[in-house]
């Protein structure tokens, strides 16, 4: 029984061998089909290579120290007047850690679109400029509904129609699939780097320092809007309290000066200047703890504002990704080999199996 096993097995391997070497023999006989077929190839990779435009890459890294999402602040001392002066926003959703997925979202990359730069000493969008380098300007010149469509500078979102936010919408995919990542390498380390892939060195600089400056803004005022609101509220609270300590020393003044001479023994007449100065003790000690307390918050908006630094930005000249000529040809000549093959196997196949 073992030796008719392996009987069978010699028969099979003996088979395979004599099938490859039929394969190898019908193949040379093809030989100019295959050659033709590769020459073809290196000449379709040689001409994408020298056609096809080169990748840039910008790279921006920043640190971000953010005090206020490590927990409770020292500072939470409470206010005599009702105001939260540490602002308390303790990271939440916008920590630091999130910032990757904010620098991600449609809204930020929008914004980032719609910012001004000077290409060519003209002041246009990053919308603008990346139409202009895509060439849809040429193809929207017989389009009447897209002719018309124009990306200003700071636009307002209001004011899209559909067209827009279409088009908005492309590029936003175009960007955010492959040619745009946010990483932070460590979460214990507050260094994010953000990457930008574009066939144009410019728009790949300023795109990438754009919303590096979008997100960073946005953070920053989100996480110290709070205790902003705080001290505004404060400042406002003790121009009105000094308003009032300023009015009630002058009204002292006068009631002292209409008291001048009086006789001692009407001191009803001395009421005035007794309520004035009761007045100014009690504004003289609220203007006191004010202002203290708007110091305390001033520290509170301090602490609460975190630190954005930019640690590298993007220098020209960019780092370039670009098939090689000879790259090109090898490519082109393995990707033509690989048809020419598979093309010549169905094809003898299919014969065999009509004879």
């Amino acid at each position: 029984m073992e030796n008719l096993q392996k009987q069978n097995d010699e028969i099979t391997l003996k088979e395979l061998l004599y099938k490859a070497k039929d394969w190898y023999a019908y193949l040379l006989t093809q030989w100019k089909i295959i050659a033709l077929a590769m020459v073809i190839g290196g000449i379709i990779g040689l001409a994408y290579a020298l056609t096809k435009k080169p990748i840039y890459t910008a790279t921006l890294t920043f640190a971000l120290e953010d005090k206020s999402a490590g927990g409770n602040s020292s500072l939470s001392i409470d206010s005599p007047f009702g105001i939260d002066l540490v602002g308390g926003s303790n990271g939440g959703a916008f920590s630091g850690s999130n910032l990757p997925v904010l620098f991600l979202s449609r809204n930020m990359v929008e914004r980032t679109l719609l910012s001004p730069i000077i290409f060519e000493k003209k002041k246009i969008s990053l919308a603008e400029m990346y139409i202009q380098n895509k060439g849809w300007r040429n193809k929207w010149e017989e389009n009447q509904k897209l002719k018309s469509i124009q990306f200003l500078p700071n636009s307002s979102r209001i004011d899209f129609t559909r067209v827009h936010d279409s088009i908005l919408g492309v590029i936003y995919d175009d960007l955010s699939m492959a040619n745009l990542t946010v990483s932070q390498k460590d979460k214990k380390i507050g260094f994010i780097v953000i990457t930008t892939k574009s066939n144009n060195e410019l728009f790949a600089k300023y795109f990438t320092e754009a919303i590096a400056k979008q997100v960073s803004d946005f953070y920053i005022d989100y996480k110290s809007k709070k205790a902003r609101e705080n001290v505004s509220i404060l400042i406002k609270q003790t121009d009105s309290i000094r308003a009032e300590l300023n009015s009630a020393i002058t009204g002292v003044a006068i009631s002292v000066d209409n008291t001048f001479n009086l006789n001692q023994a009407l001191n009803v007449k001395k009421t005035p200047t007794a309520r004035k100065q009761v007045d100014v003790q009690a504004n003289t000690f609220i203007l006191t703890e004010i202002i203290k307390q708007t110091e305390l918050a001033k520290v509170a908006l301090r602490k609460e504002t975190p630190l954005i630094k930019v640690i590298d930005s993007p220098i020209l000249p960019l780092k370039k990704e670009k098939i090689g000529v000879v790259f090109g040809v090898i490519l082109g000549s393995v990707v033509a080999l690989f048809i020419a093959l598979l093309f010549l196997m169905f094809k003898n196949i299919f014969k065999q199996l009509m004879e």
